[in-house]
């Protein structure tokens, strides 16, 4: 019986690093989704991210046309991976209006010239409240917004080849 409880130790480590193991292998989806998907937008009116250019407000996503919300920021890698794919919905005639995040007018416009500018509008969102009321935990996101402000549909994380479908046909259900 001694000799028994000598190994009690050793085994509860060793079920301990099956666990874990088998946890680490197949780890729960951390992905954070906005609660106001099928809801209304926050009220929110930016000022605009670059002299002479159009701004965003929730009034702008009330005007019976559905639009696209891309939240991003210049110093976000991904959102570089994911500037030709806006611009190709834009091409397409999607209109796309963007928050910027934590960021400063020279830095988005260097973005803008050196990654492509797909945006109707850009507000400058510097202490991220627009970000958070959004539902939006980091950046890129996108949200496909219906005519009366409601949030139909979003994209987490960069657009690419393989989801450009998903947002197009949420823009158009969104219709």
């Amino acid at each position: 019986m001694k000799r028994l409880v000598l190994w009690v130790p050793l085994a509860a480590f060793a079920l301990f690093v099956v666990l874990a193991a088998v946890y680490l292998r197949s780890p729960s989806d951390r992905t954070i989704r906005s609660q106001l998907i099928g809801r209304s937008l926050p009220e929110f009116a930016l000022p605009a991210a670059l002299p002479g250019r159009a701004t965003v407000a929730r009034a702008s996503f009330t005007a019976g046309r559905p639009r696209i919300l891309n939240v991003f920021a210049s110093w976000c890698v991904p959102c570089i991976a994911e500037a030709p794919h806006l611009e190709a919905l834009a091409r397409r005639g999607l209109p796309i209006d963007a928050v910027a995040i934590r960021d400063r007018p020279q830095d988005v416009a260097r973005f803008l010239t050196q990654h492509g500018d797909p945006y109707q509008g850009i507000g400058l969102d510097d202490d991220s409240r627009v970000q958070l009321s959004l539902g939006s935990s980091g950046v890129p996101e996108t949200f496909v917004v219906d005519g009366r402000g409601i949030i139909r549909y979003q994209h987490i994380g960069p657009i690419d080849e393989t989801n450009m479908a998903d947002i197009i046909a949420a823009w158009e259900a969104a219709r």
